[in-house]
Protein backbone atom coordinates (compact mmCIF):
# COMPACT_ATOMS: atom_id res chain seq x y z
CA UNK A 1 0.00 0.00 0.00
CA UNK A 2 0.89 3.35 -1.18
CA UNK A 3 2.25 5.70 1.94
CA UNK A 4 1.11 9.59 1.94
CA UNK A 5 4.51 11.01 0.85
CA UNK A 6 4.72 8.15 -2.26
CA UNK A 7 1.59 9.05 -3.54
CA UNK A 8 2.40 13.05 -2.93
CA UNK A 9 5.62 12.30 -4.97
CA UNK A 10 4.18 10.14 -7.85
CA UNK A 11 1.22 12.97 -8.00
CA UNK A 12 3.82 15.66 -8.39
CA UNK A 13 6.26 14.01 -10.96
CA UNK A 14 2.76 13.31 -12.77
CA UNK A 15 2.16 17.23 -12.71
CA UNK A 16 5.60 17.96 -13.63
CA UNK A 17 5.38 15.84 -16.61
CA UNK A 18 2.07 17.19 -17.68
CA UNK A 19 2.97 20.93 -16.98
CA UNK A 20 6.76 20.29 -18.74
CA UNK A 21 6.28 17.43 -21.59
CA UNK A 22 2.47 16.95 -22.61
CA UNK A 23 1.30 20.59 -22.47
CA UNK A 24 5.33 22.02 -23.38
CA UNK A 25 5.16 24.56 -20.37
CA UNK A 26 1.76 26.39 -21.62
CA UNK A 27 -0.18 26.69 -18.73
CA UNK A 28 2.58 28.09 -17.21
CA UNK A 29 2.83 31.35 -19.12
CA UNK A 30 4.40 32.12 -22.53
CA UNK A 31 8.14 33.04 -20.72
CA UNK A 32 8.09 29.64 -19.48
CA UNK A 33 7.14 27.97 -22.95
CA UNK A 34 10.24 30.39 -24.95
CA UNK A 35 12.80 28.98 -22.05
CA UNK A 36 11.73 25.63 -22.57
CA UNK A 37 12.39 26.08 -26.30
CA UNK A 38 15.86 27.95 -26.00
CA UNK A 39 16.91 25.09 -23.89
CA UNK A 40 15.73 22.23 -25.91
CA UNK A 41 16.39 23.94 -29.27
CA UNK A 42 19.37 21.75 -30.10
CA UNK A 43 18.41 18.71 -29.49
CA UNK A 44 14.62 19.91 -30.80
CA UNK A 45 15.30 17.83 -34.46
CA UNK A 46 16.19 14.54 -32.85
CA UNK A 47 13.70 14.46 -30.28
CA UNK A 48 11.24 15.26 -32.54
CA UNK A 49 12.38 12.64 -35.12
CA UNK A 50 11.05 14.39 -37.85
CA UNK A 51 10.74 13.23 -41.29
CA UNK A 52 12.01 15.57 -43.92
CA UNK A 53 10.78 13.68 -47.10
CA UNK A 54 6.98 13.54 -45.76
CA UNK A 55 7.12 17.17 -44.63
CA UNK A 56 8.15 17.76 -48.14
CA UNK A 57 4.61 15.49 -49.39
CA UNK A 58 2.20 17.15 -47.39
CA UNK A 59 3.32 20.33 -46.63
CA UNK A 60 6.26 21.84 -48.73
CA UNK A 61 4.66 20.62 -52.50
CA UNK A 62 1.17 21.41 -51.76
CA UNK A 63 1.95 25.10 -50.84
CA UNK A 64 4.17 25.15 -53.70
CA UNK A 65 1.94 24.12 -55.81
CA UNK A 66 -1.00 26.94 -54.56
CA UNK A 67 1.01 29.52 -55.40
CA UNK A 68 2.49 28.70 -58.40
CA UNK A 69 0.15 31.14 -60.45
CA UNK A 70 1.28 33.68 -57.74
CA UNK A 71 4.35 35.70 -58.41
CA UNK A 72 6.08 37.01 -56.03
CA UNK A 73 4.02 35.29 -53.38
CA UNK A 74 4.35 35.40 -49.94
CA UNK A 75 4.28 32.47 -47.54
CA UNK A 76 4.43 33.51 -43.55
CA UNK A 77 5.46 30.67 -40.60
CA UNK A 78 4.44 31.49 -37.80
CA UNK A 79 5.64 29.68 -34.68
CA UNK A 80 8.62 28.74 -37.39
CA UNK A 81 10.95 26.78 -34.65
CA UNK A 82 13.38 25.11 -36.81
CA UNK A 83 12.21 26.40 -39.84
CA UNK A 84 10.73 23.15 -40.80
CA UNK A 85 7.65 24.06 -42.95
CA UNK A 86 9.78 26.84 -44.97
CA UNK A 87 12.68 24.49 -45.78
CA UNK A 88 9.92 22.03 -46.71
CA UNK A 89 8.69 24.81 -49.09
CA UNK A 90 11.86 25.95 -50.53
CA UNK A 91 12.37 22.69 -50.98
CA UNK A 92 9.71 21.86 -53.65
CA UNK A 93 11.52 23.49 -56.17
CA UNK A 94 11.43 26.81 -58.43
CA UNK A 95 9.30 28.98 -56.67
CA UNK A 96 9.09 32.86 -57.04
CA UNK A 97 8.11 33.44 -53.68
CA UNK A 98 9.46 35.72 -50.08
CA UNK A 99 9.36 32.58 -46.84
CA UNK A 100 9.64 34.50 -43.56
CA UNK A 101 9.79 32.94 -40.63
CA UNK A 102 8.51 33.86 -36.99
CA UNK A 103 9.49 32.54 -33.74
CA UNK A 104 9.16 34.12 -29.67
CA UNK A 105 12.34 31.75 -29.19
CA UNK A 106 16.00 33.11 -30.10
CA UNK A 107 17.14 29.34 -29.46
CA UNK A 108 14.97 27.86 -31.90
CA UNK A 109 15.98 30.81 -34.31
CA UNK A 110 19.32 30.00 -34.17
CA UNK A 111 18.89 26.47 -35.30
CA UNK A 112 16.86 27.37 -38.01
CA UNK A 113 19.40 29.93 -39.55
CA UNK A 114 22.12 26.87 -39.23
CA UNK A 115 19.73 24.54 -41.29
CA UNK A 116 19.21 27.37 -43.71
CA UNK A 117 22.68 27.68 -43.89
CA UNK A 118 23.83 23.71 -44.73
CA UNK A 119 25.57 23.31 -47.42
CA UNK A 120 22.76 20.79 -48.50
CA UNK A 121 19.92 22.71 -47.91
CA UNK A 122 21.48 26.35 -49.24
CA UNK A 123 18.34 28.40 -48.69
CA UNK A 124 19.72 31.17 -46.32
CA UNK A 125 19.11 33.65 -49.05
CA UNK A 126 15.37 32.55 -49.60
CA UNK A 127 14.28 32.92 -45.86
CA UNK A 128 14.05 35.64 -43.70
CA UNK A 129 13.55 34.85 -39.82
CA UNK A 130 12.02 37.38 -37.60
CA UNK A 131 11.69 37.24 -33.33
CA UNK A 132 8.06 37.92 -32.41
CA UNK A 133 5.11 37.04 -30.51
CA UNK A 134 2.30 34.95 -32.68
CA UNK A 135 -0.46 37.09 -30.86
CA UNK A 136 0.61 40.15 -32.14
CA UNK A 137 2.50 39.98 -35.49
CA UNK A 138 3.97 43.19 -36.30
CA UNK A 139 2.74 42.44 -40.31
CA UNK A 140 0.42 44.96 -41.51
CA UNK A 141 -2.99 43.86 -42.86
CA UNK A 142 -3.24 41.38 -46.05
CA UNK A 143 0.46 41.08 -46.34
CA UNK A 144 0.72 36.97 -47.03
CA UNK A 145 -0.69 35.14 -49.72
CA UNK A 146 0.13 31.80 -47.51
CA UNK A 147 0.02 31.78 -43.84
CA UNK A 148 1.15 28.11 -42.06
CA UNK A 149 1.32 27.04 -38.31
CA UNK A 150 2.20 23.55 -37.45
CA UNK A 151 2.41 21.21 -34.05
CA UNK A 152 2.19 24.84 -32.34
CA UNK A 153 -1.31 26.32 -32.14
CA UNK A 154 -1.76 23.76 -28.83
CA UNK A 155 1.04 25.62 -26.67
CA UNK A 156 -0.13 29.09 -27.72
CA UNK A 157 -1.35 31.40 -24.84
CA UNK A 158 -4.33 32.26 -26.30
CA UNK A 159 -5.12 29.78 -30.14
CA UNK A 160 -7.86 31.92 -30.93
CA UNK A 161 -6.16 35.48 -31.17
CA UNK A 162 -3.39 33.64 -33.19
CA UNK A 163 -5.66 32.66 -35.46
CA UNK A 164 -7.32 35.69 -35.90
CA UNK A 165 -3.35 37.59 -36.21
CA UNK A 166 -2.49 35.14 -39.08
CA UNK A 167 -6.68 35.83 -40.73
CA UNK A 168 -5.49 39.98 -40.42
CA UNK A 169 -2.20 39.50 -42.21
CA UNK A 170 -3.34 36.90 -44.68
CA UNK A 171 -4.59 38.39 -48.05
CA UNK A 172 -8.31 37.74 -49.54
CA UNK A 173 -8.19 34.68 -50.85
CA UNK A 174 -4.95 33.53 -48.97
CA UNK A 175 -4.46 29.76 -47.95
CA UNK A 176 -4.35 29.29 -44.40
CA UNK A 177 -2.60 25.99 -43.20
CA UNK A 178 -2.54 24.82 -39.71
CA UNK A 179 -1.92 21.77 -37.58
CA UNK A 180 -4.79 20.24 -35.22
CA UNK A 181 -3.37 17.89 -32.09
CA UNK A 182 -5.87 15.05 -32.20
CA UNK A 183 -5.40 11.23 -30.37
CA UNK A 184 -5.02 10.49 -26.66
CA UNK A 185 -2.75 13.78 -25.91
CA UNK A 186 -5.73 16.14 -27.44
CA UNK A 187 -7.69 15.47 -24.21
CA UNK A 188 -4.47 16.63 -21.71
CA UNK A 189 -4.84 19.80 -23.57
CA UNK A 190 -7.98 21.70 -22.18
CA UNK A 191 -8.94 25.21 -23.79
CA UNK A 192 -6.40 24.78 -26.29
CA UNK A 193 -8.95 23.91 -29.34
CA UNK A 194 -7.70 19.97 -29.28
CA UNK A 195 -9.40 17.24 -31.06
CA UNK A 196 -11.63 16.69 -34.18
CA UNK A 197 -13.50 19.18 -35.19
CA UNK A 198 -12.87 21.54 -32.55
CA UNK A 199 -10.17 23.48 -34.66
CA UNK A 200 -12.01 23.57 -37.64
CA UNK A 201 -14.94 25.02 -35.89
CA UNK A 202 -13.04 27.82 -34.56
CA UNK A 203 -11.59 28.67 -38.00
CA UNK A 204 -15.01 29.21 -38.86
CA UNK A 205 -16.47 31.12 -35.91
CA UNK A 206 -13.19 33.51 -37.25
CA UNK A 207 -14.85 33.80 -41.05
CA UNK A 208 -12.47 31.45 -43.19
CA UNK A 209 -14.02 29.60 -45.67
CA UNK A 210 -13.20 25.76 -47.79
CA UNK A 211 -12.04 24.01 -44.39
CA UNK A 212 -10.84 21.02 -45.10
CA UNK A 213 -9.08 18.60 -42.75
CA UNK A 214 -6.35 15.04 -43.82
CA UNK A 215 -4.48 13.17 -41.28
CA UNK A 216 -1.20 14.18 -41.16
CA UNK A 217 0.55 12.23 -38.47
CA UNK A 218 -0.52 9.99 -35.39
CA UNK A 219 -1.06 13.31 -33.23
CA UNK A 220 -2.14 15.54 -36.00
CA UNK A 221 -4.55 16.71 -38.39
CA UNK A 222 -3.67 19.06 -40.97
CA UNK A 223 -6.35 21.68 -41.67
CA UNK A 224 -6.47 23.99 -44.92
CA UNK A 225 -8.44 27.03 -45.45
CA UNK A 226 -9.06 30.03 -47.47
CA UNK A 227 -9.49 34.07 -46.22
CA UNK A 228 -12.78 34.60 -48.30
CA UNK A 229 -12.88 38.01 -50.33
CA UNK A 230 -15.61 39.15 -48.19
CA UNK A 231 -13.87 38.58 -45.26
Amino acid sequence: MLSCLTLLFLIFVTLAYWLLVTTEGTYLGTRAVVRLYDWTARRYNAIKKFGFVDEARFVGLPLARMMQDTPGAHILDVATGTGRALLAVAAAGELDATLVGVDHSQGMLREAQKDLMDGERGQGERIQLIQGDAHDLMFADATFDAVSCLEALEFMRDPREVIREMARVLKPGGVLLVSNRVGLEAWFLPGRHCGRGRMEALLAREGLAEINSHRWQVDYDLIWALKPYDH
